[in-house]
């Protein structure tokens, strides 16, 4: 088989762990073969990042601007224990993901890819919920700061007109810890448009949840703001039969487990990074959701919504092989590769996109799996455990089968 070519590269961008070595893994069995594969390349590693004082992180995200397309494998986010882990960290460097977000001014669509001899623990949910998840600002913006004395906190804003506006957060008696969020009314707007877009192009229902009954200012402003921008779109769910719905975070998630899925879910930053997590291990497994970042513009990075692996990474690297799930970065990869075919007019591009996730499917129902589905898999279904390298080798048998 001739090699499919590329005419415009895709950014790609690597990460750490054991996504890593699965990166590379995927790359060499299931796409090099076929694909004449042009990207730019950037090292999103750790180590790389504190190398260039994450400067990485901010080209790789202009490169995605700039080329329209990119995917990215899972990077670690250090916190204190990665600093004892990495001794050669000089800082700890905030989440790679959040700062390309920031840039891209996108959201992130958050799917679990489902497969039919695995069934939801939710048993009523019969199709997928996807996760909207604002990307920007929030507790990911958010400045921390520990007193250890009594006193007192206020929160100032002096505007460029020179207006003043001060507000007392809390007296306190002793030691505390404080936080001050943000969010700008322009990423809360191009958040809702990218919604209503996403619901209009996959004609599903948009629910969007917040707590306004409690940060009355703060998400009384994602509310407001929603409002307007729906009234944009309101003609065309009505044409398509698709409905807007609003309520209280609380009352959402008691819906959402009462409902048969089949809608996407809008939520702030941190409600949509828990709330996504729940989702995709309700239908089976956190290895087994796609994350796609849209920018108003068009701009798309596809990803995996799991981490980095690092349980799986230390066996690696003690020789032993380990049966991790790389179905989510698979995907990311077929995402991608079907965006720059769509956008170039590369339908052979395409073609190949499907046929690779449906050669994982049949993988998978031929009961050839990573360890963490075998039990999840419905009785009378005859699923066996192999290594990540036994699955992917499964896969390419079931692509070269098809075509």
């Amino acid at each position: 088989m001739e090699k499919i070519k590329m005419t415009t590269p895709l950014v790609e961008m690597d990460g750490d762990e054991m996504t890593r070595v699965l990166w590379k893994m995927i790359k060499d069995e299931l796409i090099l073969p076929f694909v004449e594969l042009k990207t730019e390349y950037y090292d999103l590693g750790l180590l790389h990042r504190n190398e260039t004082k994450d400067q990485v992180t901010v080209e790789a995200a202009n490169a995605t601007r700039r080329l329209g397309v990119a995917v990215k494998c899972a990077t670690i986010t250090p916190n204190k224990q990665r600093m004892v882990e990495y001794p050669q960290l000089t800082e700890m460097w905030k989440s790679p993901n959040g700062t390309i977000r920031s840039i891209l001014d996108g959201t992130v669509f958050r799917t679990p890819i489902c497969i039919d001899t695995i069934h939801p623990v939710v048993k009523n949910w019969k199709k997928p919920i996807t996760i909207a998840r604002h990307a920007y600002g929030d507790v990911y913006k958010s400045v921390d700061l520990y007193t250890t004395e009594p006193g007192s906190a206020t929160l100032t804003f002096v505007g460029e007109s020179g207006e003043k506006k001060e507000l007392l957060v809390q007296k306190v008696d002793g030691p505390a810890v404080w936080q001050a969020a943000h969010n700008k009314e322009k990423s809360i707007r191009s958040f809702a448009r990218s919604c209503f877009q996403y619901a209009i192009d996959t004609k599903q229902d948009l629910w969007f949840s917040t707590k306004d009954t409690i940060a009355k200012i703060y998400d009384g402003e994602f509310k407001k703001v929603f409002e307007e921008e729906f009234e944009h779109y309101r003609a065309k769910f009505e044409e398509l039969g698709i409905t807007y719905f609003y309520t209280l975070i609380d009352d959402a998630v008691a819906r959402v487990i009462r409902s048969e899925g089949g809608f996407i879910w809008a939520c702030k930053n941190y409600d949509g990074d828990v709330m996504s997590d729940m989702v995709s291990t309700a239908f089976g497994s956190l290895a087994m959701m796609t994350s796609v970042l849209v920018s108003p513009d068009g701009t798309t990075e596809y990803e995996a919504a799991h981490g980095t692996v690092t349980k799986h990474y230390y066996r690696h690297l003690r020789g032993e092989e380990t049966s991790t799930n790389p179905m989510a970065t698979i995907f990311a990869w077929t995402g991608a590769l079907r965006k720059r075919g769509q956008l170039d007019g590369l339908t052979e591009l395409e073609q190949f996109a499907d046929k690779l996730e449906q050669a994982c499917f049949t993988t998978l129902n031929q009961g050839t799996m990573t360890k963490d589905l075998v039990g999840l898999v419905d009785e009378g279904v005859q699923a066996h455990a192999v290594t990540s390298a036994a699955f992917l080798a499964a896969v390419r048998g079931n692509f070269e089968a098809s075509l």
